[in-house]
């Protein structure tokens, strides 16, 4: 397998990276995300980005996409996450692949096209108070009444819950500890509200969905009712993947931010870049960021192909992005002294989003635990 982006992906790239800094400068995602009623994004470039196919660029060409593999949407993941942009894209991602993956094809139809030209959001909602991935944790309930589904529970660290139009929700459908489904549920309905919490990283939506005695349709339940799990782990997979990919720009960037101010800070009359003790933690951070950047390409690869180890692929590229993001967040921060804690300065941005992505999707210790089931240690 070749691991080097073709001409074209160069070129989307290239393309993506114009765009960005065009219309999605940090000063410009300061802009949204400061503004007094936060959208998680900006409704134009957000409405640009769909119209320019980056949307839908890995979602079915019959309904509206561009039919490209997750490979390829490395590219537009590490260039959003160089920007911190601000979108729903990840979560809207997962939701389509979801329907596309285990929806009929009537399913398919009916929410794909919105996915795909971003009229609509979507995102996947799976944890609860217990805050474990597994089936235990699922105590959201489906009940069966006639051609309908009552649902009552509340999902908690749902991605873009706010701005959803619609959610991939894991409810238990039966009395045995891996009955769960995975039903689509629309914002709108009765008994379902959705909000944000007020978190850390203002680029990055994140909030709780409840469902109270909401109806939706048995039409709405995506594969066989009371055997998705498996359909859930895939998905949960590749939020990991995505979120690492995301991570892979945004940690590159911190470094590069980080990099250019040690050049210019003098100390003792000098460049604090020329100091060991600052070349080689910087040194040191770029080894990581390249480390879990080849980890991750490998993760995603696997997951599209279906590899059989895919699932061990995913979690050691999270597992160690999961730390070494955090840590060059920190050490940027460090690095620029104290005028690095404050807002004027752009790297407690990038912190700020280590943060964010250090649990999100399972965190080290999660993916760590998660690697030695899976090797028998």
């Amino acid at each position: 397998m070749n691991f080097g982006f073709t001409e074209e992906q160069d070129l989307l790239r290239a393309e993506l990276r114009k765009f960005l800094d065009q219309n999605a400068s940090l000063e410009r995602v300061r802009e949204i995300v400061e503004a007094d009623e936060n959208p998680g994004t900006d409704p134009a470039l957000w409405a640009r980005m769909a119209e320019l196919g980056w949307v839908g660029l890995s979602m079915p060409e019959e309904h509206g996409g561009v039919g490209l593999d997750l490979e390829t949407l490395i590219v537009v993941l590490e260039e959003t996450g160089r920007s911190l942009f601000p979108s729903p894209l990840i979560s809207t991602v997962i939701a389509a692949k979801a329907i596309e993956r285990f929806g009929s094809a009537e399913q398919q139809a009916r929410w794909l096209p919105g996915l795909a030209d971003g009229t609509k959001v979507g995102t996947f909602a799976i944890l609860e108070r217990s805050d474990t991935f597994s089936p235990d944790g699922i105590e959201t309930l489906a009940k069966p009444d006639g051609d309908e589904l009552i649902l009552s529970g509340e999902k908690l660290f749902v991605t873009d819950a706010g701005a959803a139009d619609l959610t991939v929700v894991a409810v238990r459908s039966g009395s045995e500890a891996r009955s769960i489904s995975l039903v689509v549920v629309e914002s709108g309905r009765a008994g379902v509200k959705a909000a944000d919490f007020e978190g850390m990283d203002l680029t990055k939506k994140i909030g709780r969905l409840s469902l109270e005695d909401a109806r939706v349709g048995t039409d709405c339940v995506l594969g066989d009712d009371g055997a998705a799990w498996p359909a859930a782990q895939w998905l949960l997979d590749l939020g990991a993947a995505l979120v690492t990919a995301e991570a892979v720009g945004a940690a590159e960037a911190a470094l590069d931010l980080t990099t250019a101010f040690a050049k210019e800070r003098i100390q003792f009359g000098e460049q604090i870049g020329k100091f060991q003790s600052v070349k080689h933690p910087l040194s040191e951070v770029y080894v990581d960021v390249e480390s879990f950047r080849s980890l991750v390409y490998y993760a995603i690869w696997a997951l599209d192909q279906d590899a059989d180890d895919a699932q061990l692929a995913v979690s050691r590229a999270k597992a160690y992005c999961a730390d070494a993001f955090p840590k060059a967040g920190i050490l940027g921060v460090q690095l620029h002294g104290g005028v690095g804690y404050t807002w004027e300065y752009d790297i407690q941005l990038y912190l700020k989003r280590a943060k964010w992505v250090r649990p999100i999707f399972g965190d080290a210790d999660h993916h760590y635990e998660r690697i030695a089931r899976l090797g028998d240690l």
